[in-house]
């Protein structure tokens, strides 16, 4: 389907569920922008979670949106329970701002929802000339290191950096050996998932991603993954005023009230210690893209290339949808 023709039924849909024009729009952009970049796990294969969370009323189509101005620097957001794109555009537009003015910036955001991509709002704000670290915290999905019982979500972090160039620097990863959108999106089109990923509710390795989404997800590097998923949870949790410590709820199955997920949004300028750091950056790159490379490996690519030139490949293409998503987003659009 034409990109276009996405943007619009999106836009469309959510206008059907109460969202405002201006929130419909954001929200579409950021849906789209996952499918372009290649993560359709927080793409259209979520969209059908968002509206059914809306008519639960656990999430809130028209929220009053408090902003508290701490001090030049520092913002504190109350999202109202609306959906996190909302939330999330309006303290990464905050934290911009603030840090142009004074150079550096701390937001915080409460009571929001799941914000798709953290990847999405750091090239946002490399893309400013600015220097990024953004958190978020997620629902239960990985065990504490030593426990048996999943706690920590697969809680996102993104370091973003302008280059010099117009491909910022932007690493974006989950704590999760892969996200938990590509296990749901693998149920949802009946596909496996790759092995050492997750185990099952009786702790035995699985490849069903069905039998994943019951049993726990395994964090990167062990108890190094599972000290990283706890200090985001403090971060984007504990420090912000949301939920934390396993008490943010399931998008997809907990329906008893609002996720009231935290985002912890970082946001400076590069140029507060060095007045030459787009000399030093590029001297940077160009250092590690030098280096001899193993066998098979033709170029060195550094975090956020990879997801430019996919989303350059698929802004020239229509949007890839699977039938059973398209069946979904159909019943959405008829309302």
């Amino acid at each position: 389907m034409k990109i276009n023709l996405v943007k619009k039924l999106i836009i469309d849909i959510f206008l059907k569920h109460g969202l405002s024009k201006n929130h419909s729009k954001v929200c579409s952009e950021a849906i789209i922008n996952a499918e372009l970049v290649g993560a359709p796990s927080h793409g259209l294969a979520r969209l059908s979670s968002y509206c059914k969370r809306i008519k639960k009323k656990v999430i809130n189509p028209k929220p009053k949106i408090i902003v508290k101005k701490i001090s030049s620097s520092v913002t504190s957001i109350d999202a109202d329970n609306a959906i996190g794109f909302i939330g999330a555009d309006i303290g990464i537009n905050y934290a911009i701002k603030n840090a142009k003015k004074t150079g550096i910036a701390f937001v915080a955001v409460k009571n929001s929802g799941h914000y798709g991509l953290s990847g999405y709002y750091g090239e946002k704000v490399a893309k400013k000339n600015l220097v990024a670290f953004c958190f978020t915290n997620a629902p239960p999905a990985i065990a504490p290191y030593g426990a048996k019982k999943t706690l920590f979500g697969t809680n996102p972090i993104c370091f973003a950096a302008p280059t010099g160039s117009k491909v910022p620097f932007v690493f974006d990863t989950s704590i999760s050996m892969i996200n938990r959108g590509k296990i749901r999106r693998a149920a949802k089109l009946g596909k496996k998932i790759p092995t050492g990923v997750a185990l099952d509710k009786y702790g035995n390795p699985t490849t069903d991603p069905k039998k994943a989404l019951v049993g726990l997800q395994l964090p990167i590097a062990g108890f190094k993954g599972s000290g990283l998923a706890w200090m985001i949870d403090i971060l984007s949790g504990v420090i912000t005023g949301a939920n934390h410590g396993g008490k943010v709820k399931d998008p997809f199955d907990d329906f008893s009230g609002p996720q009231n997920i935290g985002h912890l949004f970082i946001v400076f300028k590069p140029n507060l210690f060095v007045k030459n750091y787009l000399i030093r950056i590029k001297e940077n790159l160009k250092r590690v893209k030098k280096l001899p490379k193993i066998k098979g490996i033709k170029r060195i690519y550094y975090p956020g290339e990879n997801k430019s030139e996919r989303f350059k490949i698929n802004s020239k293409k229509n949007i890839y949808i699977p039938q059973n998503i398209l069946s979904e987003i159909n019943k959405l659009n008829k309302g």
